[in-house]
């Protein structure tokens, strides 16, 4: 097909002539205003953020854990003290990434040589229960929300401003419904559980989610399971920016594949490369900066969320003074503790995650 111009009622409208017939359609034909879901279509976003996000979770757990911990005080003041007991040498930005990259693997085979191998997916019972709600609940606001404004607000047209709203509306929803269930994960994930061969090491402090959760009712009261929270809608930021950046992404790769259409010309090797996997491509990218330029908040919550080893007062009681305290002791690598692991984990598991979402959209014959 080759586009025209012309022109009705003073505006002007995209044309567009079929290659086969020679017939002259309006270009507003192919490309329809966006329509609000019906209940029938809208549960397949629910379902399908259900499956992507439990399947990532389940192949990513190891390094989730691993990044927790790096992000605790605990085990921050353990990799000081080793550090500070060997000489440091000068490195530049590339040997220093392969450096953390190789400590960060060193540590993850610590854990399975001192702990076992079921030390690698501690807290993951509570995190996919926390995750097949968490995924359910931000697809399934995203999803109908943004066809929701667009179609009420916006003359049933996708914008900049949609996506940031749908963001919003579904970090917020996500963040108040799942908070307890994230404080039980990362409380677990926290809990040291040697082997008796490690001996002298302190003992595990909850057998399992129900007694982590009775004990912290009866310790900390409710308001205990939503400690982070300030924190978790921080997060809201680093969500919010990864589906703009997705979108935005997502939208460039329709537009090169409308203009191979409209050209004619045949789909090569590196075309079928994209059309599998363009827009994992992108949910992998738009998870990379946004996490690079929010990961500051999830030091915060985790912080925020351990418990004191000593039964004294938690060292962190609020959000502002946790950011203070943790770079006044650490300065600014405290901040970003665990990032190595944090994005070898996020980074795989938002491509798998949005490319299982699509693929079920599609498979339902639901628009994305």
């Amino acid at each position: 097909m080759a586009p025209n111009q012309s022109l009705r009622h003073g505006e002007p409208t995209v044309l567009v002539q079929s290659r086969e017939t020679g017939d002259v359609i309006p270009e507003s034909s192919i490309r329809p205003k966006v329509q609000a879901l019906p209940f029938a279509k809208s549960w397949v976003h629910l379902m399908a953020g259900a499956v992507g996000g439990m399947t990532a979770a389940t192949v990513t757990a190891p390094l989730d854990v691993l990044k927790t911990r790096l992000q605790s005080d605990f085990y921050q003041a353990q990799i000081r003290a080793a550090r500070a007991a060997a000489p440091q040498q000068a490195r530049n930005p590339l040997r220093s990434a392969i450096y953390h990259l190789k400590d960060t693997l060193q540590i993850l085979g610590s854990v399975y040589r001192v702990e076992g191998p079921r030390a690698l997916f501690k807290g993951l019972g509570p995190n996919l229960v926390g995750v097949i709600p968490a995924r359910s609940i931000n697809f399934f606001v995203y999803g109908n929300g943004k066809k929701a404004m667009a179609q009420y607000w916006n003359n049933g047209q996708e914008a900049a401003w949609v996506h940031l709203a749908a963001g919003v509306a579904a970090g917020v929803a996500t963040s108040t419904a799942t908070n307890p269930i994230w404080m039980v994960k990362t409380r677990l994930q926290l809990d040291k559980n040697m082997s008796a061969k490690s001996g002298g090491q302190q003992a595990r402090q909850y057998r399992n989610s129900v007694d982590c959760i009775r004990q912290i009712l009866r310790d900390e009261g409710i308001r205990g399971l939503y400690k982070g929270m300030s924190a978790s809608y921080l997060g809201v930021v680093e969500s919010t920016m990864q589906w703009m950046l997705y979108e935005q992404m997502k939208t460039a790769l329709a537009r090169r594949n409308e203009r191979i259409l409209l050209t004619g010309r045949e789909k090569n090797a590196w075309d079928g490369v994209v059309d599998w996997f363009g827009n994992s491509g992108a949910a992998g990218s738009a998870k990379l900066v946004a996490a690079v330029l929010a990961y500051p908040h999830e030091v915060a919550r985790t912080r925020l969320r351990q418990v004191p080893t000593d039964g004294s007062r938690p060292k962190y009681t609020g959000l502002m003074q946790c950011f203070k305290l943790v770079f006044k002791e650490e300065g600014m690598m405290g901040l970003y503790g665990g990032l190595t692991p944090h994005l070898m984990r996020t980074v795989p598991s938002a491509a798998i995650m949005f490319g299982m979402y699509e693929a079920i959209l599609r498979l339902f014959h639901t628009p994305a």
